[in-house]
């Protein structure tokens, strides 16, 4: 008897979103690294072009200025989950776009709908350009950057959880308590929900995962098997 062939898992664009602290990050290095897929960080885009502003004398509280400047940086992303990379007009970004200041001040800069326009479009290119398929976190992927992804995930966790993990990431000067921390994370989910352009939202069609009780191991798996699941269906259309 004839064995038929095997079928290869098709390529997918999965989506996964969520407020800070949630593991998206990790989850997502993980699940493409694992899966063999490209990775795109759309957090660290927003960053980089807040650095920009804040290198620059632009006043990020000015939102005339800042969709002014907007179309200046030229902001290039690496996709290969192993090692990342960010860079603004050619200087490596990624450990400027962490400090503190950046983080005051990214949400009034993502809050800027030229900003966002500007920024969606390259996150687009990015993912129509994968062609092993990639997996693209950040807030507003699945209800507005990519409605139409194989696979949304909406990943969430209690402010206590959150807060705890945040702040295990913060080192020296920037390391703060829990308390401190929590409402940091509080304020800003108010700023991102509450943005006229794409705020942060679950999109309607996306699974939502609580990892405020879950190992990241535990969520790494869970988004394994549901991408591996949307790879399936796709190939099998």
């Amino acid at each position: 008897m004839e064995i038929p062939a095997r079928t290869a898992p098709a390529a997918v664009i999965v989506a996964i979103d969520g407020p800070a602290g949630t593991g998206k990050s990790s989850t997502s290095k993980a699940v493409a690294a694992k899966l063999g897929l490209g990775y795109l960080d759309t957090g660290a885009q927003y960053r980089a072009i807040t650095w920009w502003m804040l290198s620059n004398g632009v006043d990020v509280d000015d939102a005339v200025a800042v969709a002014d400047a907007s179309v200046k940086p030229a902001i290039v992303s690496g996709t290969d989950p192993a090692a990342p990379t960010i860079t603004v007009d050619g200087l490596d970004a990624a450990g400027p776009i962490r400090t503190q200041e950046v983080t005051s001040a990214v949400s009034a800069v993502s809050a800027v709908p030229e900003v966002r326009t500007r920024i969606t479009e390259l996150q687009r290119e990015i993912a129509a350009g994968a062609p092993e398929g990639i997996v693209v976190e950040g807030r507003d992927i699945g209800s507005t950057v990519l409605p139409d992804a194989d696979l949304k995930i909406f990943l969430t966790a209690s402010p206590e959880a959150r807060a705890a993990r945040r702040s295990g990431e913060l080192t020296g000067k920037e390391a703060a308590d829990l308390a401190a921390t929590r409402e940091a994370l509080v304020k800003r989910d108010a700023a991102d929900s509450s943005r006229k352009t794409s705020p942060l939202a679950k999109a309607a069609d996306a699974v939502e995962v609580d990892t405020t009780d879950l190992t990241l191991e535990q969520v790494i798996e869970c988004v394994v098997t549901l991408t591996e699941a949307a790879m399936a269906a796709k190939a099998a259309r």
